[in-house]
């Protein structure tokens, strides 16, 4: 770590260091005095009192009919449309990268398309689409429309992600499974987008953070009952939107977390298992993607 910091940047020096120290010294008390700002003026406005948090400890049914089922119908919306956005979009990007004309175009105007308009006017267009044309019932329209918004607009967006990660990868391994006779599907499914995977999985996890956040858009104008629309109800009953603000917002902080940590130990896992040899899925005995590996390590490149 320390040497590519030394490649990256000169190395502070006597007065450098001590400036970086003032500077340090200077944000620390510049953000404790924001904080103190913002608790002195939450406490004049009585947004302290324990009356406004005490429901969260002592008053069950703030998180039996409100939080929880927000929650529930936020991670519904949410991994309905990862399930569909995912492989969506890799089909999407890997048909961007086809030889063939009629493919490539096609998909590069859908993904172009979708990605330029904003996730919300998909949602609202889908909303009212569902509305006119077919004879979804009302309840379920609001989910309906929200899915697919964050499908249409997230698998176009994991589309570029897929197609950026497949062009990163080392030329050498595309040729290198051409020269032992493997067909263009087999070099895409075997070995170009297993070690794709590793490179853009940072990259899908801010997408799918990104899913799970946009949920709130559905709520806010759709209607949808998602964990964000619980705030208002909330605070109906006990007239506290800032704790109810504070509360919704660790929940958010709390999910994010977990399914970032989730793709980390994934990332980990799949790393681990490059460096041992393997190759992340599963093969068939007589796999070509085998001969690829003795002819790179044979080649004296970086095995698969």
């Amino acid at each position: 770590m320390s040497n590519n910091l030394s490649v990256l940047y000169d190395a502070p020096g006597p007065r450098a260091r001590r400036r970086n120290h003032l500077y340090t010294v200077l944000f620390v008390v510049a953000l404790a005095l924001a904080a103190w700002w913002v608790l002195d003026t939450m406490a004049e406005k009585h947004q302290l009192d324990g009356d406004k948090w005490k429901p969260f400890v002592t008053d069950g049914r703030v998180w039996t009919e409100y939080l929880l089922p927000g929650l529930g119908e936020t991670l519904k919306a949410a991994l309905l449309a990862i399930l569909i956005a995912l492989p969506l979009g890799a089909a999407l990007g890997i048909a961007r990268l086809s030889d063939h004309r009629w493919v490539r175009v096609p998909a590069g105007v859908v993904v172009e398309f979708f990605r330029a308009i904003p996730v919300l006017m998909l949602m609202l267009f889908a909303n009212q689409a569902y509305s006119e044309f077919t004879t979804v019932e009302s309840e379920v329209r609001p989910l309906i429309a929200v899915v697919t918004g964050l499908v249409l607009y997230n698998a176009s967006v994991i589309a570029e992600v897929v197609r950026a990660g497949i062009l990163s990868l080392p030329r050498g391994q595309n040729d290198a499974a051409q020269a032992i006779g493997m067909r263009k599907g087999q070099i895409m499914v075997s070995v170009l987008l297993p070690q794709a995977v590793t490179v853009m999985l940072p990259a899908l996890v801010s997408q799918l953070v990104v899913i799970v956040k946009d949920t709130a858009l559905g709520g806010a104008l759709l209607g949808f009952e998602e964990l964000f629309t619980q705030i208002s109800l909330i605070d109906s009953f006990y007239a506290n939107t800032i704790a109810a603000l504070v509360v919704v917002a660790l929940v958010y902080v709390v999910v994010n977390t977990a399914l970032t940590s989730f793709a980390g130990w994934l990332e980990g896992r799949l790393r681990r298992g490059r460096r041992s040899g393997g190759v992340v899925p599963p093969k068939a005995a007589g796999d070509p993607a085998d001969d690829l590996v003795k002819l790179t390590d044979q080649a004296g490149g970086r095995a698969v």
